[in-house]
């Protein structure tokens, strides 16, 4: 007997949008998981019903494939799931809004990211969960496995470990892309592009502040910065970016900084501007957020410029809720709940992007690859307007375009 499932019902908020009870998704979501085991399984691509289908998948038969490619091992990616398998890869120690909890604990994430993987782009994905937070026992673990996967999905690994393992492992001939790097950073970009759309406004014109400066945050200046030309010709300069971190904005001057911090202070912070991120967010126009609940209020918003882009991505909390934004004057909102309109998810962008990198049989993701997927997303919304400056996360025709663009943006 099929187990059924009761899901909650959405209430309504104050500023008229739908929301759900936290609590009550929880606990459905803990008796889905008991009562299922986990979220994926295995399947089989041919039947084994018979001696001859046995002999056919196993031995004698396949002996033959195995000749093949040690024979040519690039055959590996004709005859085996290698050209559709990406292995998604985590240590536990920066998952969700829950910190580091491990490798045991992350699992659920990582079968749900897998669930993506297959849902939208048809991609066979498997949790890799190591039990080490040692950069260099991570990067060895990646290439061990290596050769089972055509790609690698890094995922919740904390700052500034995750762009060491990146890093290290660009040379694999397959792509690795931290997706709480770029994921978030093409999305982002996409909102970003659509908002100057809805407004009337150019990108080199903006002076946009981006407070935190871990995974997300460093990948979204990198890729604001770069300048670089989309499919449609669009460029994605900006006039300034300041990032802040705890410690307020990241200027040349600051003693404290890492080497990572280092790198983005030589392409950030044009005036060299110091101050806390609510100083330096005046007459600025746009402020986007990856870092913690709560931190704005009405006041701070009322010091930009006039109808800033407030991209508050912190979750569950956004950085100010878009109630509060509008009734200061914003004239874009977007956050990271699916309860708000203009959701930015990094399930837009992650499908699309491996797929697309997949069939170009692509050594890595480039700043290319990343830059058309972004303008594709952008140009996969219908209904252009304020409140819809992405496409809804279960559009299930977005990833096939993202891939479109990635694809032509790797063979270029």
């Amino acid at each position: 007997m099929t187990a059924r499932f009761a899901m909650p019902r959405p209430s309504r908020q104050n500023d008229g949008h739908m929301s759900t009870d936290s609590d009550a998704f929880g606990r459905q979501s803990l008796l889905v998981h008991e009562q299922l085991g986990g979220k994926i399984a295995t399947r089989l691509k041919m039947p084994l019903r018979t001696r001859e289908d046995l002999s056919i998948a196993y031995t004698p038969g396949v002996a033959e494939p195995c000749r093949a490619i040690a024979e040519d091992p690039e055959k590996v990616w004709s005859l085996t799931i290698k050209r559709n398998t990406v292995a998604v890869v985590t240590d536990g120690s920066a998952v969700l809004g829950l910190g580091n909890i491990g490798p045991y604990a992350a699992l659920p994430v990582m079968e749900g990211k897998a669930m993506l993987f297959r849902e939208f782009a048809g991609i066979d994905a498997w949790p890799i969960c190591v039990d080490t937070q040692d950069v260099d026992e991570i990067v060895e673990t990646v290439r061990r496995i290596a050769p089972a996967f055509g790609g690698v999905n890094l995922e919740d690994i904390s700052a500034p470990r995750c762009f060491a393992v990146e890093d290290a492992l660009q040379d694999l001939g397959i792509p690795v892309f931290h997706d709480d790097q770029h994921g978030t950073a093409v999305v982002l970009l996409a909102a970003l592009l659509n908002a100057c759309r809805v407004l009337g406004r150019d990108m080199a014109d903006l002076r946009l502040v981006i407070n935190g400066a871990g995974a997300a945050g460093t990948a979204i200046a990198k890729l604001l910065h770069s300048g670089a030309q989309t499919q449609s010709g669009g460029g994605v300069a900006v006039h300034d970016v300041i990032l802040c971190d705890t410690q307020g904005a990241i200027h040349r001057e600051r003693p404290d900084l890492t080497s990572v911090k280092r790198e983005l202070a030589a392409f950030t912070n044009r005036e060299n501007r110091s101050g806390t991120v609510q100083e330096v967010l005046a007459d600025c126009d746009v402020f986007i957020g990856v870092s913690k609940a709560d931190l704005l209020t009405t006041d701070d918003l009322r010091r930009m410029a006039p109808n800033p882009i407030i991209l508050a991505l912190a979750n569950p909390v956004p950085e100010i809720m878009p109630d509060l934004a509008r009734a200061a004057g914003a004239a874009i909102v977007g956050t990271g709940r699916s309860d708000f309109p203009n959701q930015v998810n990094n399930v837009l962008a992650f499908p699309g992007i491996f797929r697309g990198a997949l069939d170009a049989r692509a050594p890595c993701v480039s700043a290319e690859m990343k830059l058309a997927a972004a303008e594709a997303l952008a140009a996969a919304v219908t209904d252009l307007g304020p409140e819809h400056i992405l496409p809804d996360p279960l559009d299930r025709s977005v990833a096939p375009r993202v891939a479109e663009a990635v694809r032509a943006a790797a063979r270029t």
